[in-house]
């Protein structure tokens, strides 16, 4: 008989079952973390092996173009010896003049040692049209969109709102030029044909390039560098493009015209992420789709920021203006 206030011992086989489940437990937690381990580890092999043996690397040139360093990074990773040829995945309205003009000479400089070619999605515009222009071949789809050949320098102008709200500002220059336009005051015809001049040289230079790069005539170039997009069924007779397709038609291209190897694999070069850093636990959280919401993130950010650049652009942008 059990004292008043006590427990009864539990029946003996009642802790055997207990102890047995939490070994099966144990075994199976300790089993699943090996099996992650193995498959990160085999993941991460195949990708060493992948970047030593030879490929063909792709570079994608999405949203807003900066001449960022990131993309040099990449462009810069792609003249690796085991990289056979470059695949330009192209998905951009443009960016700024400078930019563009960067991107070009660090796609040339890739150019000149290997076949590069651009693959055109929904949009390669103004300044990604710039950077389309440096490859050796551009293929794109019936709909995509290409073209946007000129340069445009935007800026608000408040003044009449201030002057509705009663707020003036006064400015003490050195010259009626110094900072204009400044967007407090209206802008004189001075500094309009100050800023035209700057248009016009630039858009000079976007021709030229397109003449020498597409083998235009002058009649040709006239008839598609009025700023207008065109799709890629509208762009190949304007020599605009140079084949209607995908990445399987680069592929072929490649192969056919430049003497890649048949068969070898395409590889995607991605720009460094903040998992980077993490080591191992960092390819992990990478190859489990972690930092694609880092991407996203990126990506509207550069749709935000895109009417905050400065300076003279090459974009492409749906605009009460446009």
């Amino acid at each position: 008989m059990s004292m008043p206030g006590s427990y009864s011992a539990a029946p003996a086989d009642y802790l055997i079952d207990r102890r047995r489940l939490r070994r099966k437990l144990t075994f199976w937690r300790l089993a699943a973390v090996a099996i992650v381990l193995l498959a990160l580890i085999g993941l991460f092999a195949r990708s060493i092996h992948a970047v030593q043996s030879p490929h063909i690397a792709r570079i994608n040139i999405n949203g807003v173009i900066t001449g960022d360093d990131a993309t040099a990074q990449l462009l810069k990773r792609a003249e690796d010896a085991n990289v056979r040829a470059v695949i330009l995945d192209i998905e951009s309205p443009g960016g700024t003049t400078t930019g563009s003009e960067i991107l070009y000479d660090q796609i040339r400089r890739v150019a000149d040692k290997k076949p590069v070619v651009a693959v055109v999605g929904t949009m390669a515009a103004s300044g990604a049209y710039i950077a389309a222009l440096a490859t050796d071949h551009i293929v794109a789809h019936q709909t995509s969109l290409v073209g946007s050949i000129g340069v445009l320098f935007e800026y608000p102008n408040v003044s009449k709102l201030l002057d509705t709200v009663g707020v003036q500002m006064e400015t003490i220059k050195s010259s009626p030029l110094k900072a204009s336009p400044n967007g407090f005051e209206p802008t004189s015809e001075a500094a309009k044909a100050a800023l035209a001049a700057l248009v016009t040289d630039s858009f000079d230079w976007f021709k030229a390039l397109v003449k020498e790069r597409r083998h235009m005539t002058d009649a040709e170039l006239a008839a598609v560098a009025d700023g207008r997009v065109f799709t890629g069924h509208l762009g190949l007779p304007l020599k605009l493009i140079d084949e209607i397709g995908g990445e399987r038609e680069a592929i072929a291209w490649l192969e056919d015209k430049k003497g890649v190897t048949k068969g070898l694999s395409v590889e995607t070069l991605k720009k460094p992420t903040e998992w980077k850093g993490l080591g191992l636990f960092g390819r992990a959280a990478d190859w489990l789709g972690f930092s694609s919401l880092a991407r996203v993130i990126d990506r509207s950010s550069e749709r935000a920021d895109a009417s905050l650049l400065d300076g003279m652009v090459s974009i492409w942008q749906v605009s009460p203006n446009n």
